[in-house]
Parts: C-alpha cells; sequence; structure tokens
C-alpha cells in the first residue's frame, strides 16, 4: 500500500526465538492492519560482513526514515542497542510504541511503574504495552491446543494491541512543528553520530525527502 506506515521493530536479535518471534509478529502486525502497518526488522538488513559501523549507521538510518517506532523492553537488562534506537527516535519526535511481554519485575521504579531504568520512561508521543507474556502463552495454549493455533491466537491478540498502541501514539500532537526545527532536528540526527553516517546517507536531499514524506502521512503537521 502507497499510503503505509513503515515501523522499526527494534530488540533483540541474537537467537532462533528473538528471530522467529520478531517475524512472527512483524507478519501478524502487518496481517491484523490490514497492510497499513508494515515492519523494518533490522535482522533483516544485517550482513554477515562490513560489521561495526556499517550495520550501526545502516540501522540509524532506518530508525531516521521509519513512520513509527516498535521498541522491544523485555529482559532484565534491556538490550543497549535498542535503547539507543529509542533515543533516536524520540529525538526526533517519531510516534512509539514500547513492547515488554516479560513478566519479570526489573529496573529502579516504584511499585506500578515501568519494569525497566527510569531514564527510559515518561516521553511523549509513546505508549507502553506491558503484558505478561506468560499468562497470555498459557491462555492461548488452553487444553493443549496445537502449536500452531496457539501461536495464531497470542499474535492476533498482541498484534491488536501493538496497532491500538500505535493509533494512540499517532493521534498525540507532534511536539515539533516549526518546519525549521525539524529540518534542524534530522540534520543534527544525521551528524552528531559521526563514523561516516552522513556519507552513508550520502544524499543531500535526504532530510527534505523524508520530512516531506512524514507530512504527507500526517505524522508532521
Amino acid at each position: 500500500m502507497s499510503d503505509a506506515l513503515s515501523i522499526y521493530f527494534a530488540g533483540d536479535l541474537f537467537d532462533h526465538k528473538d528471530l522467529i518471534g520478531n517475524a512472527l509478529l512483524a507478519s501478524y502486525i502487518e496481517r491484523e492492519s490490514s497492510g497499513q502497518y508494515t515492519c523494518i526488522l533490522p535482522q533483516d538488513l544485517e550482513q554477515s560482513s562490513n560489521r561495526k559501523e556499517h550495520i550501526r549507521n545502516q540501522d540509524l538510518k532506518m530508525v531516521m526514515e521509519a513512520d513509527l517506532g516498535l521498541f522491544n523492553f523485555d529482559g532484565p537488562d534491556l538490550d543497549s542497542g535498542t535503547v539507543v534506537e529509542f533515543v533516536v527516535a524520540k529525538q526526533l519526535d517519531i510516534p512509539t510504541v514500547i513492547l515488554r511481554s516479560d513478566f519479570r519485575s526489573a529496573g529502579d521504579q516504584d511499585a506500578g511503574g515501568d519494569s525497566w531504568n527510569l531514564m527510559c520512561s515518561f516521553y511523549p508521543r509513546n505508549e507502553v504495552i506491558s503484558l505478561n507474556g506468560m499468562e497470555w502463552y498459557q491462555k492461548a495454549r488452553g487444553d493443549n491446543r496445537p502449536v500452531l493455533d496457539t501461536i495464531d491466537t497470542l499474535y492476533t491478540k498482541l498484534a491488536a494491541r501493538i496497532i491500538e498502541g500505535f493509533e494512540a501514539a499517532r493521534a498525540t500532537p507532534p511536539l515539533a512543528t516549526d518546519p525549521k526545527l525539524i529540518e534542524n532536528l534530522y540534520q543534527w540526527a544525521i551528524r552528531f553520530p559521526g563514523a561516516g553516517l552522513e556519507e552513508f546517507i550520502g544524499n543531500e536531499n535526504w532530510v527534505a525527502e523524508i520530512i516531506e514524506k512524514k507530512k504527507r502521512k500526517g505524522l508532521f503537521e
């Protein structure tokens, strides 16, 4: 769909559970939104060579290009790369959803607070979806249902919840409304990381093209 909104899907991608789980959830988000939302998976962009700054620059570019961001905050300790990408998205006023399906408590917040370090909380244009993944799995599994049926039930429900989160985040008015400020934010975002990101992007019209695309989709006023 030409008017589809792209989602940068950030999170762990270091074992088969991460990789397949990410891919499944991305496909269900697209299906349940009837193609309104499409996910960009960093695991599908990674290369076995040219590691280090090339992969970092590639991922940061995709964060900046994306219309929205989905950030998986599972684990007792948040993935550091995911946190960096989340902060970059917030710097650019990108609507985001944080997903945590890990039922373990973690972080330094009081009871009732988010289960991660408080420095990653309280950002605008961001919706938090925190759920007990074990409980959701057991309900979907029911009385020993086939695993494929369990997957379909669980991911259909989870995708619907995430889509609701994106609708809420998008409905929040943008912080950046001045065209010059928006341009300055993006120009700084491609410069402050250094290590060749600006050269990696290459196209001197890239910022103007990205901003115009997002304006057409109603992400900036």
